[in-house]
């Protein structure tokens, strides 16, 4: 939350929709530059190719879909003959935007909210957004190996192995 709330500049609406959807989608980096306008759909959902060439399908929730129309309403468009002109997030230059330039600008809210930037990335993001649908969403670990589109349910496991330290650590902590 704390991200979400310093993102400013002339592109907050575009980055804070990229933001919104790292941290409610567990999206891959790939998978967000490569979203294309025409890949969010009516029924509040978004395709996108993953791993592999595979697509999956990603529910939005409010914040996202509201993130979404807040920066489509401000989205500038290419020209009609640009190869980018279905992208959903553009560069200045108006190009789809780049992984590099995605991972400049979370690690400059990052830094903004205080956070450590070296602790701190894209890829965190999506560990983030996981850990938060397993803690808080009542996903169990194979609907979260759906929405994080793995191919093996070991690779999802972490995420319930990173609570059940958390769980650890809280009861070590205890001062009585």
């Amino acid at each position: 939350l704390k991200i979400l709330n310093n993102v400013d500049g002339k592109n907050k609406e575009r980055d804070y929709c990229i933001l919104t959807l790292f941290l409610n989608c567990g999206l891959r980096l790939s998978e967000l530059v490569g979203i294309n306008i025409s890949h969010i759909m009516d029924n509040d959902t978004l395709v996108v190719l993953g791993k592999g060439n595979k697509e999956r399908t990603v529910y939005l929730n409010d914040a996202c879909l509201k993130a979404i129309d807040a920066y489509l309403a401000v989205r500038k468009s290419p020209s009609d003959d640009s190869p980018d002109k279905n992208a959903l997030f553009l560069s200045n230059r108006g190009k789809r935007i780049s992984p590099k330039t995605v991972e400049h600008l979370v690690k400059k809210f990052i830094t903004k909210a205080g956070l450590d930037p070296e602790k701190y990335s894209a890829h965190k993001l999506r560990h983030t957004a996981a850990t938060l649908m397993y803690q808080y969403g009542d996903a169990d670990v194979l609907v979260l190996k759906d929405i994080l589109g793995h191919e093996n349910l070991s690779t999802t496991e972490i995420y319930t192995h990173l609570v059940d330290e958390q769980r650890k650590t809280a009861i070590e902590n205890n001062p009585l």
